[in-house]
């Protein structure tokens, strides 16, 4: 194998914006490319690592020892190491063996910008460049339609690794999922498919959301082109694709980002912001610009290799706060003395500009449980810049309210209700997600009271009303059928249960209240808006009901929506209405289909009686525990 040749894909130019924090594309020229110089195959190979005395390219082709394969170190005073090593092919396994200025000290790292790692756990980086020939064109031409905040957003989360496994309980790979995973989305009508953490992960039961390869596709499930190919496929079939991304921590594994070239080089060296003590993993230095053009460029890499059409920010409240999870004396005040963390403030603004500056059709969705104010207000308008904010509030709340017995609701309608006071201070996402659903709190079904029936009846109400509530949607895999059991990351869900009555009404109530949600404007022209909202009667405590419209732009497509929260019938109940047209029940959540016990209105008359402030009034029968549409 040749020594290590001279060469450089960074312009001086390249370095200026590196230096500065605002390379956004570091990805085209740190890592390992493979290239030709001089008619000569092999890989170019540069690191960031400032504080290196030495570092060398290790790995199958040099039996692993850094012999004569060490990196030339910039003369710019950039840190990088670089150089090109001909004969390095595709497929070549490599880590940086780096001793460091600080003591000596001796490290094998794999590379930061691999975009492809050995299956876990072993941990070597792996050289690749994938020559992946697209077919979503039409769906990248008009996805800034498909996935406006106008536009229905349902969205589906997924765990890949156990929505659903082979016989011998093996994980399905990328291409197996683009055909069963992307015909059952288009059959249940789900606009859009979240995915947890699919960078690459060295621990399991991490779920993901600890990473060490920020830019490679986990191997578990197959090669990068093959879950480029997943994506093309979902895109091929109307389906939108957002990632869970995690710029909030990362774990201190050994070949990973941690103490990388022998300081504190990617983590904030002090330790009160460089350490999450809930996670026991390291926290990025924020104020530091090379660290920035990192994150930002590994999120616009997603975007721009893979065609995402989002990304969901993990943990945005961890890194506002600097006293988050910090109890007093653990933590040092900003400059103004208050406990916000500018660093990590103006990274997110700036992160969210050029993600919307640079891609047009895509959002970032926050998952932030605090009052922060402005976390989905564009920058310029002095807010974060999010397209979306999980409403965390309006989750715990509802599930709180679900899991009381029937007869107690009443004496707690403030707590369904309360949601509506601030449900268009943000563009909020509605969800549940697997973080409802593990550690002891049950799945969704066993969180309802009563008895079998009622459950499932609760369940068909809950996701009823999640439906028809202002917002978009989240609903993490396995509750759009009921699933029994609490999420296990380590085995399939429980498909079999789709065979029986109840689970299947749960699963035809989710499908088609996505139908509905993509076919009535109402429901999400102006979702985030309080004019597409208005009560008709949120106070009938007595009898745990509440009745309000949803409104499009067009009067004519208006949907009113009747939640009864008791398993007593209420016949003979009284809207007012507005003036409208013929009245019609396009949705009713107790109908047989779904397992319900059949109480419809198969007519709907209007009277002019006054009603509720209204001049109009209709009288309807409410089923016991449901959701009632009408158009």
């Amino acid at each position: 194998m040749s020594k290590v040749v001279v060469h450089s894909l960074f312009s001086d130019f390249d370095i200026a914006l590196f230096k500065s924090g605002k390379h956004y594309r570091l990805y085209d020229k740190l890592g390992s490319h493979p290239i030709e110089v001089d008619g000569v195959k092999g890989t170019y190979f540069a690191v960031w690592a400032p504080s290196a005395k030495s570092v060398a390219v290790i790995g199958d082709f040099n039996y692993w020892l850094e012999g004569d394969h060490k990196l030339n170190v910039r003369w710019d005073e950039s840190g990088i190491w670089e150089g090109f090593i001909p004969g390095v092919d595709l497929g070549t396994k490599y880590k940086y063996k780096i001793i460091s200025n600080n003591q000596d000290i001796a490290t094998e790292k794999a590379d930061p910008f691999a975009r492809y790692c050995e299956h876990p756990p072993n941990t070597a980086s792996v050289v690749w460049h994938e020559n992946y020939k697209w077919k979503d064109k039409a769906w990248m031409g008009y996805r800034g339609e498909k996935n406006g905040l106008d536009r229905p957003y349902s969205v589906y989360e997924v765990h890949l690794g156990s929505w659903r496994r082979t016989k011998d309980n093996k994980f399905m790979s990328y291409n197996q999922l683009a055909e069963e995973l992307v015909a059952y989305l288009k059959e249940m009508n789900f606009t859009h498919v979240e995915f947890m953490p699919i960078m690459e992960y060295p621990y399991d039961p991490s779920w993901g959301y600890q990473l060490t390869g920020y830019f490679a596709p986990t191997s578990r499930f197959g090669k990068p082109e093959d879950f480029k190919l997943l994506i093309d496929k979902l895109h091929q079939n109307d389906i939108g694709v957002i990632l869970d991304w995690v710029p909030s921590h990362f774990p201190e594994d050994a070949h990973g980002l941690g103490f990388f070239d022998g300081s504190h080089l990617y983590e904030n060296p002090d330790r009160r912001k460089g350490y999450h003590p809930d996670w026991k993993s390291l926290i990025f230095n924020y104020g530091r610009n090379e660290v920035r053009a990192f994150l930002i460029s590994n999120a616009l890499y997603w975007l721009d290799q893979f065609h995402v059409d989002g990304l969901r920010v993990d943990a945005v409240a961890s890194m506002l706060y600097l006293d988050y999870s910090r109890e007093e004396g653990e933590w040092e005040p900003n400059i103004y003395g208050n406990n916000e963390n500018l660093e990590a403030i103006s990274f997110i603004k700036e992160l969210n500009s050029e993600i919307y500056r640079s891609f047009n059709g895509v959002q970032t969705i926050a998952e932030e449980s605090t009052a922060f104010s402005g976390v989905s207000r564009p920058v310029d308008l002095g807010g974060l810049g999010f397209g979306m904010k999980w409403m965390m509030g309006w989750m715990h709340d509802t599930l709180e309210y679900f899991k009381k017995e029937p007869v107690y609701r009443r004496h707690h309608q403030d707590d369904i209700t309360f949601s509506m006071t601030y449900a268009f201070t943000e563009n909020f996402m509605l969800p549940f997600s697997h973080d409802e659903v593990v550690y002891g709190k049950q799945s969704l079904l066993y969180r309802m009271p009563g008895d079998e029936w009622q459950r499932f009846a609760n369940l068909r109400l809950l996701f009823g009303y999640m439906f028809t509530h202002p917002g978009t949607n989240l609903i993490f895999m396995g509750g759009e059928f009921g699933q029994s059991s609490e999420w296990n990351y380590d085995h399939s869900l429980d498909w079999h249960l789709t065979e029986f009555e109840f689970h299947k009404g749960i699963q035809q109530v989710v499908k088609e209240l996505n139908t509905i949600y993509k076919t009535y404007p109402a429901l999400y022209e102006k979702q985030f808006s309080p004019e597409g909202f208005n009560w008709i009667d949120y106070g009938d405590y007595e009898n745990s009901v509440l009745s309000y419209v949803r409104k499009g732009h067009d009067k004519k497509n208006d949907l009113i929506v009747v939640c009864n929260f008791t398993p007593v019938v209420r016949e003979n109940y009284r809207i007012g209405i507005a003036k409208a047209g013929r009245l019609k029940e396009i949705f009713n959540s107790d109908d047989t289909i779904y397992g319900g016990s059949g109480i419809k209105n198969s007519s709907i008359k209007k009277d002019k009686i006054p009603y509720h402030g209204q001049k109009n009034s209709i009288e309807i029968t409410i089923p016991p525990l449901s959701v009632v549409i009408i158009s």
